[in-house]
This record gives structure tokens, sequence and C-alpha cells, in this order.
């Protein structure tokens, strides 16, 4: 605490403080006056109060650059005397003679194509761009104005490509003129058009949907082979866009006309269109626009190839092998991968093209291996039902069995096999591996439901393929240990599912998997997996023996506790292992599950809440588990209150003495190793735990026994707080000693209460009002009185 000096001594220390600060005070005062002579003398004002100036006014910044501000104009302008012109053309066209139409028509386009080269001559290049676009869209407007004209009896459909094909020669020869070479609008606007005149010239002919596909194809071409020849510019972008415009678009129609062929020829010439886009493809490819297009364009044209051949198979063979014959083409795209005279672009988007045909391949075999893996769920609802007649029938239970799942097997093993022999980079080498592992295993799950072998052969085999990957567990690479982990435990519940069909193969499979799963917990990486599942199969095990045998739920439950009894046990061996959490985890956990089965039979439940108190107390005698402590003493007392409630004992007192006596023995242990605990810790737990709910049943009990025993026991509690000055025990029972007094003393007081007249209870009430102000002002008194004694302290 801060030292307080006598008031004396702190008042002479203030006023001592205070001389000094006026004599500070006089000093910077004398030292101001002198100051402020020394500047009037000079003819310096004391305070120098710089007079503001207003900051310089910074010319205003324009909003938009004149750049902008000319082709804003320019494109306006452009836009404008086009639709000029094109109202003049569609409105104003018919009140004018032959002779006027041409002179009008011919002159505003010819001078609208001329004053370009004027304008570049001038150095105004933006204005001849937006002139020379006037010209271009003149040109559309003849065209427009000449068979409205003169050529309105021809199919419009054909004049449009022709007239399409006139205007992209003519803007390429305008644009190529040494004069006009330098307008940067006339070739891509000549490139546009040319991308018109084939599809308009098929869909004119009445073509079928094959020659309009080949149009658009043949069109994409020119446009790569524009592009190959072309090193930059606008023009190249526009090559570049038609391209893929077009080329996508045929390639949509060609995989439609694949999709929808109805035999043999008609799946030959879509697949034509579909190697043709592939060689457009390919080509771009080599001579593209740079490396990522060059692996994109490699990628599609390898798809395409696989989509030609397989579609053209597809025609001829069943349904069940179009996957096969598709994923046989993938495979073979393989081979171009080794051409060593092909671009790397192209063998690695090769090589990309058959791992996607390769992927979507496994892909259809999915619903046959969910099927396989999740379908035996639907027994949990009718366990024990019967055997099936074959595998296929066990895992098939509530969901239909997918179509074309014959040829799964050999889906999965041929991708296992390419991922085996085909990669072979030290990058994805291991990756492969474990790939292709993935793949067999998935291949041995689903071989027995697909050949419906019988029901008791089909057990083994998924037994083996648990205890495989259990043993592949062994290795040390941490990418395949948790691979071979993952297939060891998926295939094990799958194996536990379709077990429940018969009752022996239940108990079998459960024993078999607790032993497999155990021996493979030696292993240190994935003791954390193993052990806890060993666990849970062994307390599975427990209560299916128990049904079994026809025993009750209830009693089965002794069964299981003997698992979460191991696991108590384990988990001390394990030390500070990963696996020791996991193990006590799932020791809990079924020790809740026995506590679940017994909670119908009182007396058996009563048992397994011993039998679980005393496991806790051995998990809580370790040096990191002492809070386990607080649920054994939970469960010992649960135990006990079961137990009485199964006895059809109602007196309060059997269910709090077995809380209150521990308590307080464990509360006197904690005050002889620290002496300074508080009663209250120590001893209130235990004593409310049985005069707190006595009390109440004593004040609705109408016998005296009861009131008699407690208050005598309060009293008792009263004395030993009072003989050892401990607050807790002298609180509790004073106050329950008051209360029960108090409660068979009250039949008394009611008596006496109506004997008294009317006004004694207000008078008493006003008494002891008055002696409480009394006692208020008396201490305020007292509060004023030293305040003026310190007040005269010096």
């Amino acid at each position: 605490m801060t030292h307080l000096p006598p008031p004396a001594e702190e008042l002479r220390l203030l006023d001592t403080e205070l001389r000094q600060l006026d004599a500070r005070r006089a000093q910077l005062l004398t030292r101001r006056a002198w100051l402020v002579a020394a500047l009037h003398q000079t003819g310096q004002r004391p305070y120098a109060q710089a007079s503001p100036r207003p900051p310089h006014a910074a010319p205003a910044r324009p909003e938009t650059a004149a750049p902008s501000v000319q082709n804003v104009l320019l494109i306006l302008g452009g836009v404008l005397l086009t639709l000029a012109a094109a109202v003049f053309t569609l409105v104003s066209w018919g009140h004018m003679g032959i002779a006027g139409r041409a002179l009008v028509l011919g002159a505003v386009t010819l001078a609208a194509l001329a004053a370009p080269v004027a304008l570049l001559r001038r150095g105004l290049r933006s204005t001849a761009e937006s002139v020379a676009g006037l010209g271009l869209a003149l040109t559309v407007l003849d065209a427009y104005a000449l068979h409205a004209a003169a050529l309105a009896g021809t199919d419009g459909t054909g004049y449009a490509a022709a007239a399409t094909a006139v205007l992209a020669a003519a803007w390429t020869a305008y644009g190529l003129l040494p004069a006009a070479s330098a307008l940067r609008l006339p070739l891509p606007c000549a490139l546009a058009a040319a991308q018109a005149p084939l599809l308009l010239w098929a869909v004119a002919a009445d073509a079928g949907p094959h020659v309009i596909t080949t149009a658009l194809l043949v069109t994409a071409a020119l446009d790569a082979v524009t592009v190959a020849r072309l090193t930059a510019g606008t023009v190249r972008i526009t090559a570049v866009v038609g391209a893929y415009g077009m080329g996508c678009w045929g390639v949509l129609g060609a995989g439609w006309l694949s999709l929808t062929a109805g035999g043999p020829g008609d799946a030959s010439r879509a697949g034509a269109l579909l190697l043709l886009a592939a060689v457009i493809a390919v080509g771009s490819a080599r001579r593209g626009p740079g490396v990522g297009h060059a692996l994109g364009l490699a990628v599609a044209a390898g798809l395409l190839v696989v989509g030609a051949l397989g579609g053209v198979v597809r025609s001829v063979v069943p349904s069940e092998w179009v996957v096969p014959a598709h994923l046989a083409v993938g495979i073979a795209l393989l081979a171009a991968v080794g051409a060593e005279r092909l671009p790397d672009a192209l063998r690695r988007g090769f090589a990309w093209a058959s791992g996607a045909v390769q992927a979507l391949a496994v892909l259809t075999t999915l619903p046959v291996v969910v099927v396989v893996l999740l379908g035996p769920a639907g027994r949990l609802g009718r366990v024990w039902s019967g055997a099936p007649s074959d595998a296929r029938a066990a895992v098939a239970v509530d969901v239909p069995w997918p179509p074309h799942a014959t040829v799964a097997p050999a889906v999965l093993m041929a991708v296992a096999a390419v991922l085996s022999l085909a990669v072979r980079t030290d990058v994805w080498r291991a990756r492969a591996r474990l790939g292709a592992a993935g793949l067999l295993w998935a291949t041995a799950l689903v071989l027995p439901a697909i050949l419906e072998i019988p029901y008791a052969a089909g057990l083994p085999v998924l037994g083996v393929l648990t205890a495989a990957a259990l043993y592949m567990c062994r290795v040390t690479a941490s990418a395949a240990q948790v691979t071979a982990l993952v297939l060891a435990l998926v295939t094990a519940a799958a194996l536990t599912l379709v077990s429940l069909a018969s009752q022996s193969a239940t108990l079998a499979v459960l024993s078999a998997l607790t032993t497999l799963f155990a021996a493979a917990s030696w292993r240190a990486g994935v003791a954390p997996f193993t052990a806890p599942a060993a666990l849970l199969y062994a307390g599975a095990l427990a209560s299916a023996s128990g049904a079994a045998a026809d025993w009750p739920s209830a009693r089965t439950a002794l069964l299981v506790l003997p698992a979460a009894a191991a696991a108590a046990l384990l988990a001390p061996r394990l030390g500070a292992s990963r696996a020791t959490v996991p193990v006590e985890s799932v020791g809990a956990a079924l020790g809740l599950f026995a506590l679940t089965l017994a909670v119908t039979d009182p007396p058996m439940l009563a048992l397994v809440l011993a039998l679980c108190g005393v496991i806790a107390a051995g998990t809580a005698l370790r040096a990191g588990r002492r809070p386990v402590g607080y649920a054994a003493t939970a469960l010992f007392v649960l135990a006990a209150w079961v137990r009485l409630a199964a006895w059809d004992i109602g007196t309060p007192e059997a269910y709090t003495l077995p809380v209150t006596v521990p308590a307080l023995l464990v509360g006197a242990l904690r005050r002889r190793r620290d002496p300074r605990a508080s009663s209250w810790t120590a001893y209130g737990p235990g004593l409310a735990a049985t005069l707190l709910p006595s009390l109440v049943a004593a004040w609705a009990d109408p016998r005296w026994t009861r009131p008699l025993l407690l208050g005598v026991a309060a009293l008792l509690v009263t004395l030993l707080g009072a003989r050892h000055r401990l607050r807790a025990p002298l609180v509790l029972g004073g106050w329950v000693l008051a209360l029960v007094t108090l409660h068979e003393l009250a039949p008394y007081v009611v008596q006496v209460t109506g004997a008294l007249p009317r006004w004694a209870p207000p008078a008493l009430a006003g008494l002891l009002l008055l002696a409480l102000g009394a006692t208020y002002e008396q201490r305020i008194r007292d509060v004023r009185r030293m305040r003026e004694v310190l007040g005269r302290m010096s």
C-alpha cells in the first residue's frame, strides 16, 4: 500500500512545493517582460502573425484528354452520317429516277472512299479512319440498293452470299492500295465479311447439315491460314476470333451429327468432319498464335480424333462397349506422344487429351463402385434377414443395378495398366502408381458383384482386399500409406455392411476385422486409425454376440464394456503417441454406447454406471488425466441413485448422503494439504448436497421425525463450525437450524398472531423501522464527528 504521511507533515510538504512554484513563476515573468521590451526596441511585434496568403489558384485541369474528345466527335459524326445515308437509301430512294439514284449513290460512295486519301496526306489519320468507315458502310448500302432496284427477283440468301464475297474482295483491294494502306479499318472489315459467303451459299443451296458444317469448318480453316501468314495487328486478331468462332460452331455441329447418326454411313461422314476439325486444330497449333494456344488446340485435336473414331465404332458395336471403344482410341493417342518429330506442345496436348478420355471413362464406372460400397446400407433396417443368393443381390438392396456395368472392370484395368506403364516421368510416376493401385482395388471390389459369384465366396474377396490394404500400410511413403489406409477402412466398412445379411457372416467378419486392425496397430504410422477401428469392431462384435445369444440389450451392455476397459488399459501403454487420444475417445464412446443399451433396465444401468465409474477412476490415476476423476465421481453417484430408484426408495437422504460423505472427506483432505483453502470450497458443496434437499423435504413432511433429525444434524454442524471457526458449516448449519425451528414453531406463531390485536403487527413494524432509522442516523453522526476531528489536526 502507498505510505501516507501524517496530515501535518503532508501540509508542510504542500506549502514548500507552492513556494517553489511561486518563485519559478516570478522568474519566468521577469524574463518575459525583458523579451517584450527588447522586441519593442527593434520595432518587431511580440508575436509574428503571418498574414494568410491566398493559395495560388491552380489552373483547372481538363477532365478529358484532347485525343479522346477528338475520337468521340469523329465516331459520332461517322455514325450520324451512316444513319443519314441509310435513311436516304431506305426512304428517299423511290422518289428519284434510275439516273439520279446511280448518280447520287456513286458520287457519295466515291467521295467517301476518296476523301481518306486526301486526309491522310494532310496528316488527319483519325478523320480519315472515320470517313473510311462511312465509305465502307455506303458500299453495303449500295449493295442493298442494287438488289432492291435491279435484282429484286433474285434469291435474297444467294445474293447476300455473292454480295458479301464481292464486298470482302473490294474492301481488301481498297485496303491494299498504296494510298490507303495506312488505314486500319478496311482489311479487318473485309475479313469479317469473308466469314459469311460459304455459309450463306450452303444455306441458299438448301444443303444438308453436313454441307453447312463443312462450310463452317472450311471458313475456320481459311481463317487459320490467315492467322498463320500474319504476324500482328487488328487483321490477325480478327482472323483469330473468326477461326475460333466458326471452328467452335462447326465442331458443335459435327458432334451433334455424330451423336444422332443413324448408321455407319452417317457416323462416318460426321467423323470425317470431326477429323477435318482436328486437322485444322493441329495445323493451327503448329503455326498458331502462341504456346498456350498450341497446347489448347492440341488437346482439342486429340479429343476430336477420339470423338470421330469413337463415333464410328459406336454405330457398329453394342451400347455397353461404347465407353471401351472411346477409351481404346484415347489410349492409342499416347502413340503420338512418343513421336519425336512432333512439337512438344502437340505431344503434351495429346497426352492431356488421352488423360481426359481415360478420366471420363473411369467416371462412367463410378455408379457401379458407389452401389457396391453404399448399396448394402439398405440392410441396416433388416439385419440378419437371410443370406442373399449372390454377391450382386447382397449389394443391390434398395438401389437398381447400373446398366452397362459389365465392362467396368475392363475400363478400370485398362486405365490402371496405362498409369503403370505409360507414365515414366519422375514427377508423376509415384502418383500414377497410387492411382493404378486404387483402380485395381476398385476392380477387385466390383468384380464379385458383376460376376454374380455366390455370397459366401464374395465375402472372402472383400476380406482379402482389406488385409492386402492393411499390409500395404507398411510402406514408408506417406502418400502411399495414407492411400492404403483409406482403402482398408473403406473396404472394411463395405464388408461389414455386406455381412449384415447373415448372422454367422456378421460374427465371422467382425472377428476377422478386429484381429486384422489390431495386428496393423503395431505400426506407429497407422495406429491412430487402426487401433480405434479395432476397438470399434470389438465393440460391434460384442454387441452382435449378445444379439446372437438372444440376450436383452441391457445385458449385452456388459459385453461391450470390456472393449471400453481395453481402451483404458491400452492408453497408458501408448504414452505420448498420437493414437492415445483417439483410443481414449473410442473407449468413451463405447462406454456411452453401453449406457445406451442398458438404459431400459434400471438395475443393469446401475451396474453399468458403476463399472464405467471404475474404468474412469482407473483412467484418473494417470498423471495427465486427473480431471477424469470428476466424471468417475459423477458415474458412481449416478449408479447409486439409479440403484436406489430401482429399489423404489423415495427418501432424499438416501440419495444425498452418498454424495455428502465423500465430498466432506475430500474437503477435509484438501484443508489438511492447504489450510488457506476456503471452507466454502472444502465443505460447502458436501453440506449443501444433504442439508438443502432435506430442508425442502422437512418443510413438506407433516411428521416430526425428519425435522428433529435434521435439526440435530444442523445443530451439530453449527457447533462444529463455531468450534473450528469455519464459516461454511456455521452459516449453513445455522440457517438450516433456524428454518427448521421456524417450521416447527409456525403453528404457534400463527396462534399468537391471531390472539394479538390488529394494531400490534403494524406497531411492531413501526418500531423496527424506527430502530433502523436511529441506527442509520447514529452512523452518519459518527462519520461527521470523525471528519471534524481530522480537519482540526495539524
